[in-house]
């Protein structure tokens, strides 16, 4: 098994804490309402929202990928850290055993946050992920926090 641990930072006008309220606290309610074309919906398997939390993710009709279940590792809202690991679906499972992600948020001085997203794929023995594969990750991740900083500009008495 081999690892392949990829960073990506961001910035946003957004506060932290909203940015974190909205994309984690409440992301599973906000994603499929402000991105219906990417997520059906968001559903706690297990759990109560805190480590050990089965969530899973069905994507929109139409789309590669039907779903993907994660596990909450760890949330801390006062630090603004969240760490969760996708543990099943039809996205790259026959390459990877698993991906684990680390997500922190922090204030900026300018009202804003900087954001840093490390993802660690755990690949099957043999197996090399192809840059084009992470790319499309790395995207739609991307897209999403665009999507919920587009939703927080438009609505400023929200996650407050």
């Amino acid at each position: 098994m081999g690892i392949v641990t990829i960073t990506d930072e961001f910035t946003s006008p957004i506060s932290a804490p909203r940015m974190f309220k909205a994309s984690i606290v409440d992301g599973d309610n906000l994603l499929p309402k402000i991105a219906p074309q990417v997520f059906k919906n968001i559903e706690t398997i297990q759990g109560d929202g805190g480590p050990g939390t089965i969530k899973q993710m069905n994507f929109a009709e139409g789309s590669e990928i039907k779903f993907v279940k994660h596990r909450v590792d760890a949330i801390d809202k006062e630090k603004m850290t969240y760490a969760y690991t996708l543990i099943e679906g039809d996205t790259l499972m026959d390459k990877i055993d698993s991906i684990s992600y680390e997500i922190n948020l922090e204030s900026m001085p300018d009202g804003g946050c900087k954001g840093k997203n490390t993802s660690k794929y755990n690949t099957k023995p043999g197996v090399e992920i192809k840059e084009e594969e992470i790319k499309a990750g790395k995207e739609m991740a991307a897209g999403i926090v665009k999507a919920v900083e587009a939703y927080l500009l438009a609505n400023p008495n929200e996650y407050v």
